[in-house]
């Protein structure tokens, strides 16, 4: 009976999350290209045949498709080159434009209002993360626990490095430590690497050498994971919750933004480096997966869980590929380093290549979340 009632929570789980998600990136794209005054064609949240939608006055068509794995917005003017590519040489050629249809075309704006209606999509997302995590803390607080260690767990790294109950944390890797939290998150970017840890003993400031161990372990929802583990805990009596002001959340929830952005990035890098396994790396079952399991434990991790994959969407689509809006970007720099375009030519293959790419990642993604099932 769990499983029946597991898999449409999760499936409907996931359609709302990505939707939600999508349809912000491509809001950012849409509303900044109306403000350039682009003519927006299609507004779609899904791809393939599509189930509703309605037009506009402004003769946009809006609507939702069958395959819910993404959206888009169709410019007009844009996308000449991709149509190309995907329709093959025998494809003909885009016909001169009308002076008019030239005031409304994506291509013939200028290189800085195409570049801002490529970065808003992203942008967008970074945006909706903060938001969402400004909410959460002028709701909820956030809690502060003082960096005392309270216990030392036996044979654990910090045990052997010395660490001792009582010490109060001040730095880890040299990155400062205010609070409990900061441990935690240091530790897990670090993903097993060695580090100091700097300490207040007695009046005594002591530098200790660690190293955390990676152990098999599982999360609140019974997920195998591996990670990064010193062996401390926080003394329960110097945890509170700290109510911010509006502008204090605002900090906090761009700090907290920037906090996804480094472990995502730092992630990858690890995985490039060989210093972390390609396992972590998850596609659209995983998604799915979790995003049920977010809103089986409450509406707040739910609501979270969007901020954080609002962001990963954000991060991913600024990559310098062609294909996504960081390799669009990637040739409206090269574009302002020559004064002209790349050549149509280049242009087509370093789409073929950066389609060609995805593919590949999205296919290894979802091989990697069959295997873990």
């Amino acid at each position: 009976m769990d499983l029946l009632f597991d898999i449409p929570v999760t499936a409907a789980s996931f359609v709302v999350i990505l939707s939600i998600v999508v349809f912000v990136h491509e809001f950012g794209h849409f509303i900044v290209a109306r403000r350039n005054g682009v003519r927006c064609e299609i507004f779609s949240i899904g791809f393939g045949p599509e189930l509703f939608g309605w037009t506009d006055k402004n003769g946009t068509r809006w609507k939702f498709s069958a395959i819910p794995l993404g959206g888009y917005v169709r410019m007009f003017g844009e996308g000449e080159t991709m149509q190309r590519v995907e329709g093959g040489a025998a494809e003909p050629q885009p016909r001169e434009l009308t002076p008019e249809e030239r005031a409304v075309s994506f291509q013939h704006k200028r290189l800085g209002q195409r570049a801002a209606i490529v970065f808003a999509g992203p942008g967008a997302n970074f945006l909706f993360a903060i938001l969402v995590f400004w909410a959460m803390f002028l709701a909820a607080g956030r809690p502060i626990t003082e960096p005392i260690v309270g216990q030392v767990v036996p044979g654990s790294a910090a045990e052997a490095a010395g660490l001792q109950p009582g010490d109060r944390i001040l730095s880890i890797g040299g990155e400062p430590v205010e609070r409990f939290e900061d441990i935690q998150r240091i530790i897990a970017i670090a993903h097993g690497e060695p580090m100091t840890v700097v300490v207040e003993r007695g009046g005594l400031e002591l530098s200790l050498d660690a190293q955390p161990r990676i152990i098999e372990d599982k999360d609140a929802f019974g997920n195998q994971t591996k990670r990064a583990m010193l062996g401390i805990s926080a003394s329960g009596e110097t945890r509170r919750i700290e109510q911010p002001n509006p502008l204090e959340a605002l900090g906090w929830a761009v700090g907290q933004t920037y906090t996804v952005i480094e472990s995502t990035f730092v992630g990858i890098g690890q995985m490039v480096t060989g210093r972390r396994g390609t396992e972590d790396l998850g596609g659209p079952i995983r998604i799915a997966k979790y995003s049920g399991q977010a809103a089986k434990s409450g509406w707040a991790n739910f609501v979270i869980f969007m901020a954080i994959l609002s962001v990963n969407l954000g991060l991913i689509n600024l990559f310098p590929v062609p294909l996504l809006d960081g390799g669009h970007l990637l040739f409206y720099a090269i574009e302002t380093v020559r004064g002209r375009p790349l050549p149509e030519r280049v242009q087509e293959w370093g789409l073929r290549i950066g389609l060609a790419l995805v593919l590949l990642l999205m296919v290894f993604a979802t091989w990697n979340d069959i295997v873990q099932l």
